[in-house]
């Protein structure tokens, strides 16, 4: 009998003049970016602590605590990467992702579909097995005022057959 697991994650983070706005290991064009102790990717955070959550392990502040060094910069493919390897140790699989971007700007539209095909690729699932959406706050909160970015993921794990 396969078993089937559900992981829910959660990130935002400020944005700040001087720094690269990094979504899915996506660069993308803009006058600000998210400030935080890595690269600050908040949509790879959510998916990171989605998978963990999915399979039962401390989430990624845990993991990848923000007072220690090692992890200043630090790509956050290399925690989405832990968390992949977290979950084939249990004999888990990701079947797919879905995740919601929340920003007022830079609009995302451009860059969905190459979020898209880069998170696929680095969770090693075909591309329709990847959900991408962007929304606005609508002007609410330090969202819609254009402050911070923050990502919602939802993600799907099963045992491998």
């Amino acid at each position: 009998m396969a078993v089937c697991r559900v992981g829910l994650g959660y990130d935002i983070h400020k944005l700040v003049p001087g720094r690269r706005l990094l979504l899915g290991g996506v660069a993308i064009e803009s006058d600000v970016g998210l400030d935080g102790h890595s690269d600050a990717d908040a949509l790879l955070h959510s998916i990171t602590d989605a998978i963990l959550g999915a399979c039962g392990e401390p989430d990624i502040g845990e993991i990848f605590p923000s007072s220690d060094d090692k992890w200043k910069g630090a790509s956050s493919v290399i925690f989405v990467n832990e968390a992949v390897q977290r979950a084939s140790q249990k004999n888990l699989a990701i079947q797919n992702v879905d995740s919601v971007i929340i920003a007022e700007r830079p609009k995302l539209r451009p860059w969905k579909e190459s979020i898209r095909r880069n998170i696929a690729e680095i969770l090693g699932i075909g591309i329709d097995c990847v959900g991408i959406k962007a929304k606005s706050s609508e002007g609410m909160g330090p969202v819609g005022e254009g402050k911070a970015i923050e990502a919602r993921t939802v993600v799907l794990l099963s045992s491998r057959v």
